[in-house]
């Protein structure tokens, strides 16, 4: 089964799927989101046959979304949390650079480059996390270009 999403409603109706923030159960500005509790029968039942996860407009999609989605589809399917997104094969689609994320770190963020000049103060639990996911999109090894028909 394909589970997928996308950053906007018009990204997400083009690929009959639903928006990263319904699926996440955040409403706009609230600050807060879908809670994650161990044995969630509801959350087990919406990951159980998934097998990958389409992301579409993925240049508008922010290192702190993927995290949370990395969190809830290990604890969805009882995997351990280095198991990266829970063993769901992921699939990103779109222009890696077309659009940044609003409020959120970008995919492509360089963290080497910032650790540099705030060497002195420790990371807090936001900022572990988008480094965790930095490091799971730096695991990317296929790249597929589809050429536009004009």
């Amino acid at each position: 089964m394909i589970r997928k999403l996308a950053p906007t409603g018009i990204a997400a109706a083009e690929i009959g799927g639903m928006t990263n923030h319904s699926f996440l159960d955040e409403q706009r500005n609230s600050g807060k989101s879908r809670a994650i509790k161990s044995g969630d029968s509801k959350l087990e039942k919406e990951w159980r046959l998934v097998e990958y996860l389409l992301i579409h407009e993925m240049s508008m999609v922010g290192l702190n979304l993927l995290a949370k989605l990395n969190r809830i589809i290990c604890s969805a399917k009882h995997v351990d949390p280095q198991v990266t997104f829970g063993g769901v094969n992921v699939l990103f689609f779109g222009d890696y650079l077309q659009y940044r994320p609003v409020y959120h770190a970008s995919l492509h963020t360089d963290f080497s480059l910032q650790s540099k000049s705030t060497s002195s103060k420790l990371p807090n639990e936001k900022e572990i996390q988008q480094r965790v996911v930095r490091s799971l999109i730096l695991q990317i090894n296929c790249v597929v270009k589809i050429p536009n028909k004009c």
